[in-house]
């Protein structure tokens, strides 16, 4: 936890960019932006408040005991759970810097956010987005190690190792936002305010400048393929080599073994993955463009929802850790 707290420090240089983004740009940007989120389809506001609202809660709810069953539970201190914790951590405060602004938006005509609330929505967000990308890069590392090295697997994922990859996530997702964020920011805007998205992200400020754009596309472009596409090249490496390895033993219980160590990452990658690189991969499509509102609402809500489920599902040394605490807390 020691790591998390050191990692989280890195945001105080986020604080330096805000004040120099708020002291540098010109009178253009000043004033609220209009979040337009789904007032286009009025109707289906109130549904999405009412579901919105109760996966934010199954979210907080559900990552907060994975955090704490990993941290309490010594049959959890492995390096398993400790990148487990981290990604609950981040789907946490990934949620916390969109939900709250739209569920305001939902529930009322005002679908404003301040120009400064809309700087920090973009800087968190998007470092914790780009933060959980290169996580879950890890986590597959993590499984590839247990399954294809297992009689090295104690050395090769040793606490240090874990607490650098760690570090490596957070300073990564931290790093992408200053660059990415505050190039986004610089764009002179000409007074635009219509947002047409529910929270402030990149693919869609920077469709809000008034001038040529197509230099920060290629610049999105190559960053989405650094955070998004090599982790998920690592990611499917890591796995190739896990399914060569049970293939080559034969045995239907390793297949179970391999299916029960790694089939909740996969789900998560797959989830996450599969709707966030449309946003990201392919910005300008018409397929995105028309749809990206409902593709950010999976990975920015739903996602982070389904997350503690599929692994307390699917985990039987998550469901055995979370018996042992509720029967420690009943005394029995």
């Amino acid at each position: 936890m020691a790591n998390i707290l050191s990692s989280l420090n890195s945001c105080n240089v986020l604080l330096l960019v805000l004040n120099r983004v708020m002291g540098k740009t010109n009178s253009s940007v000043k004033g609220d932006f209009i979040l337009v989120g789904f007032s286009d389809q009025p109707h289906l506001e109130k549904i999405l408040f009412v579901a919105v609202l109760i996966s934010y809660l199954l979210t907080l709810v559900g990552n907060t005991v994975i955090i704490l069953i990993c941290s309490v539970d010594p049959k959890l201190k492995t390096p398993m759970y400790f990148f487990l914790t981290h990604l609950s951590l981040v789907d946490i405060c990934f949620t916390t810097s969109i939900v709250p602004q739209l569920l305001w938006n939902l529930k009322g005509p005002d679908k404003t956010i301040t120009f400064l609330g809309c700087v920090i929505q973009l800087y968190i967000s998007l470092a914790l987005g780009s933060t959980e990308c290169v996580l879950l890069a890890i986590m597959a590392f993590d499984r590839y190690a247990a399954v294809c090295k297992p009689l090295h697997y104690t050395a090769v994922m040793n606490p240090q190792l874990c607490q650098v990859l760690a570090g490596v996530a957070w300073l990564s997702g931290v790093g992408n936002t200053l660059i990415q964020g505050t190039v986004t920011l610089w764009l002179p805007r000409c007074g635009h305010r219509l947002l047409h998205h529910f929270f402030c992200e990149v693919p869609s400020m920077i469709k809000l400048a008034c001038v040529d754009i197509h230099d920060n596309e290629v610049q999105l472009f190559v960053a989405s393929l650094v955070l998004l596409l090599l982790p998920l090249v690592l990611i499917l490496l890591s796995y190739g080599h896990i399914a060569k390895v049970v293939i080559r033993i034969k045995s239907v219980q390793a297949w179970c073994k391999g299916l029960g160590t790694c089939g909740s990452h996969l789900i998560v990658v797959s989830l996450f993955y599969g709707t966030i690189t449309a946003v990201y991969l392919q910005p300008n499509s018409s397929y995105a463009q028309a749809h990206g509102k409902f593709i950010s609402l999976f990975y920015t809500v739903v996602t982070p929802t389904l997350n503690p489920l599929i692994y307390t599902l699917r985990n039987n040394d998550v469901k055995g850790a979370l018996r042992r605490l509720f029967n420690r807390d009943l005394g029995t």
